[in-house]
């Protein structure tokens, strides 16, 4: 009787006097600040680690050429990486991992003798003449002069004379009375990676390897290499010296304008351009851009290119594709008066050139700048920035001629490296046209045995919908299939493109049947995207109300490359694709490749309710970070149930309800101080208590539903007989809900009724620490009663890209790796449930009910999707 007494009492709103919890709001406030901090940097390592993954699996398509030291440094980045997720998620969950260290040890040491049999080749010629280089030499010369060396040597086009000093010299350099030592030492010192820390690193190294004495042999071997080239260029020829270090300029890594050129260099300087250039490494640009990268210092070895400077009347800079419509057919042309530098570095107005590639290259488009600058080489040494005062800078600076012959030449380096080029290039005194440069142009699309595509063409096509990220590239084309749920997933057809909400992992099994996939939520590096490149399915991320714009049965492509997809099936873009060329193809270099990533890439864990989601079944460096990510996000989820704190720590949320609110600050989870009892909602900082507090107040609640007799009676009984709902023996969260909050995080541990639900969010910037969690439990109505309301819930939720657990009457949720907005308003659909669910167990009697809460639910929520 009393606990009917109690079930009464709770009705009517005076529960029983509550008991407090022991412990101090500073030691919850400590605990938080170490469990969020290790968490934050295994998911920071956990994306460094994909995004290698990335890499290697963009190289194995065979766009790039590659080294053996893009494969060593690749796979050093993921090994670092992933001992950093093990060695964080032992820290999150003291002891309970520890098995993950013995199973990366055993893949670590199946790839290190795969590298130990392929070791790369840095011993060699310390320097190499320029008719000596081409791919085969990659791994000596850096990708940028290898590139220089196939535009001479097998396509015949004119390049400066020259020769490379290569990683062997770099490598003697490094060594000698061991400067590398004294680079590491010093880097060891830096202290925290300020920009201020950064900024005095960067000068002292740079200073360091100017001072530091280049080896005899080497300096022996740069001056007889010079003298080789004078006999055939003339004496005192004047030369450029420019950066082409390992990783320079291939799958990604652009380390556009970073290191450093020298320019109209004498021989006397020769010396000392080349320590600036090595120098240039360690510029504070450089040094960010690995860090932020995760690239291993070691792992970049300097070459230099060092080639006859060309007194050019002209010069500039062409794209072989248009970067901002790659499909269209142009060929792009920046051009200034005298040498290039005016380009490159962005200092002079260009005149632009537009060519339609085709049968016959046609000039489609010409804007014409004053150009009232140029650079030019001083007499004796150095360049210099002159003004142009007379009418010689009204003209455009190449011929039409010129402008075609440089659009050939462009045509025609694409076709040869297959993919786009952004190429620099100089026009002597004669008329005689120079390649300086050639890398890739870094956007998402291949042209090899690509269809122009004329954009009178494309503009007739119907855009359905644009994406932010390509997640694995390529053009597809099908009909729509919204997958939303389990079920949907036993229904979806051979050739149909996959449209989802979120790119969850549990989508993988469909992409064998899939033409492509479109997602409104995914990350590049995240595992559905890795599973997309494996399976070459084109997959675009990021757009907007996909799973209601598209419709199902509708015929679309998907054109990846672009982010754009189009109505109807378009035949040229899918032709566009045709007969790739895979620059690797039958290469040693590619072999080894492919067999080290077969211990990092492939992905078995995919179920995490599976028997097998365990760490003894972690077979690649793929599946242990699968497997960290995830037990992650459940030992931060556990952080409210595990840490307990005194009432007189929390503070009342003053908001004008009957309901009991208490907010506990665990560090800026207010705009302000707060000395007193209370909090105001204005207070408040926190983003997802204020988006789970918007769905509690954004409908308005219609009160307990009217009860039928057995309704009732099944009530009375559960509270009579069930010893969980006793407030007697429960927590104090029987009467009032809190908010644990930073900024960035909440915990909410509320009771509703007889139903317990916890909610714990981190939502913030940065996209891939962002996770939402949601347990909900109890009622106290019967088992089938209660077991409906938690199907009803789960259906919904499911609907809205939460992955659920479901068991009779309980229910897990989690998302994960979405932007901001997006984790904002499912934090809506959370509230908007927890409020509106309450006590409809009650009336949870039939299909009748279920349908006709289920029809509302999901109507309101539409209605508040549509508002933000």
């Amino acid at each position: 009787m009393g606990r009917v007494v109690d079930f009464f009492m709770r009705v009517i709103g005076r529960p029983r006097p509550e008991t407090e919890y022991s412990g101090d709001v500073e030691e919850l406030r400590a605990a938080f600040k170490s469990r969020y901090e290790s968490f934050r940097l295994l998911l920071t390592s956990n994306s460094k680690a994909l995004e290698m993954m990335t890499d290697m699996e963009i190289a194995m398509q065979g766009t790039r050429p590659f080294g053996m030291s893009f494969i060593r440094s690749r796979c050093t980045s993921v090994s670092v990486n992933v001992f950093k997720i093990i060695k964080y998620l032992n820290e999150l969950a003291p002891g309970k991992y520890e098995e993950l260290f013995e199973r990366f040890k055993a893949i670590e040491e199946r790839i290190n003798r795969l590298l130990i049999e392929n070791k790369p080749f840095i011993e060699g010629a310390l320097v190499l003449p320029l008719a000596a280089v081409d791919n085969s030499t990659i791994d000596l010369t850096g990708g940028k002069m290898a590139n220089l060396g196939v535009v001479r040597n097998q396509l015949g086009l004119r390049v400066p004379g020259g020769f490379v000093i290569t990683a062997s010299a770099y490598e003697r350099f490094m060594e000698h009375n061991d400067l590398r030592g004294e680079i590491w030492r010093r880097m060891q010192t830096v202290g925290s990676e300020t920009i201020e820390n950064l900024q005095r690193l960067s000068v002292e190294l740079q200073q360091l390897v100017m001072r530091w004495p280049v080896p005899q042999e080497v300096e022996s071997a740069i001056l007889e290499a010079y003298a080789k080239l004078e006999e055939d260029w003339g004496p005192g020829t004047r030369i450029s010296v420019r950066s082409s270090a390992l990783g320079e300029d291939i799958a990604g890594r652009a380390f556009a304008g970073q290191f450093r050129s020298e320019l109209n260099v004498s021989s006397e300087n020769l010396i000392s351009a080349y320590k600036h250039v090595v120098a240039s490494k360690y510029g504070l640009t450089a040094i960010s851009y690995r860090l932020s990268r995760g690239i291993p210092e070691e792992s970049i070895a300097m070459c230099a290119g060092v080639m006859c400077m060309v007194d050019s009347v002209a010069g500039g800079v062409m794209y072989s594709s248009n970067p901002m419509k790659p499909r269209a057919p142009h060929v792009i042309i920046h051009s200034v008066w005298g040498l290039p530098k005016g380009v490159v570095d962005g200092s002079i107005p260009a005149d632009v050139f537009v060519v339609e590639k085709g049968e016959s290259l046609t000039i489609r488009d010409k804007e014409i700048k004053p150009k009232r600058r140029k650079f030019i080489c001083y007499a004796n040494e150095g360049v210099r920035r002159v003004e142009v005062t007379d009418d010689s800078a009204l003209p455009q600076s190449l011929t039409d001629e010129q402008i075609i012959e440089l659009a050939r030449i462009a045509v025609q380096l694409e076709l040869s490296f297959g993919t786009p080029q952004d190429i620099e290039w100089c026009v002597a005194a004669d008329g005689s046209i120079f390649i300086l440069q050639s890398r890739p142009l870094h956007i998402w699309f291949s042209a090899s045995g690509q269809q122009a595509v004329p954009d009178e063409e494309v503009d007739q096509w119907n855009i359905l919908a644009q994406g932010e990220t390509t997640a694995s590239a390529g053009v597809g084309a099908g009909l729509v299939f919204v997958v939303r749920n389990e079920a949907d997933k036993l229904h979806f057809p051979e050739g149909a493109v996959l449209v989802v909400e979120s790119a969850l992992p549990s989508w993988a099994p469909l992409l064998g049947r899939a033409s492509a996939l479109v997602a409104e939520v995914g990350s590049m590096a995240g595992h559905l995207a890795n599973v997309s490149r494996e399976f070459r399915v084109p997959a675009l991320f990021g757009v907007k109300d996909a799973t209601r714009q598209l419709a199902n049965g509708q015929m679309v492509t998907v054109d990846a490359f672009t982010g754009t997809i189009y109505e109807g099936c378009m035949d040229a873009l899918l032709g566009s694709c045709a007969n790739q060329k895979h620059l690797m193809e039958g290469s040693p270099i590619l072999g080894v490749l492919e067999r080290v990533a077969g211990l990092i890439i492939p992905l078995n864990l995919l179920d995490p309710d599976s028997r097998d989601f365990r760490p003894q079944k972690c077979a690649t460096y793929h599946d242990i970070t699968r497997f960290a990510h995830e037990v992650s996000v459940r030992e931060m989820f556990h952080f409210g149930d595990e840490h307990h704190f005194t009432e007189r720590s929390a503070k009342r949320l003053v908001v004008g309800v009957r309901m009991q609110w208490w907010v506990i600050n665990l560090d800026d989870g207010f705009n302000e101080p707060v000395n007193v009892p209370s909090v105001k909602l204005s207070q408040i900082a926190s983003i997802p208590m204020l988006s789970l507090w918007e769905g509690f107040t954004a409908v308005p609640w219609d009160g307990p539903p009217s009860v039928d007799p057995g309704g009732f009676m099944s009530v009375l009984m559960q509270s009579a007989t069930n010893p969980a709902l006793d407030p007697a023996v429960s927590s104090p969260y029987n009467a009032r809900n809190y908010f644990i909050i930073s900024k960035t995080f909440c915990n909410l541990m509320s009771r509703f009724g007889y139903h317990f639900s916890t909610v714990e969010a981190l939502v913030g910037e940065r996209t891939i620490e962002n996770y939402v969690g949601f347990t909900f439990k109890g009622g106290a109505a019967d088992l089938p009663r209660r077991v409906r309301r938690a199907q009803l819930v789960t259906g919904i939720l499911r609907e809205n890209g939460f992955r659920v657990n479901l068991k009779e009457d309980s229910l897990i949720a989690r998302l994960d790796n979405a932007d901001v907005e997006y984790m904002k308003t499912r934090l809506v659909i959370l509230g908007y449930l927890i409020m509106h669910t309450r006590q409809i167990d009650m009336v949870m009697h039939s299909d009748e009910a279920f349908h006709r809460y289920q029809t509302k639910f999901c109507n309101d929520i539409q209605v508040l999707l549509n508002g933000k």
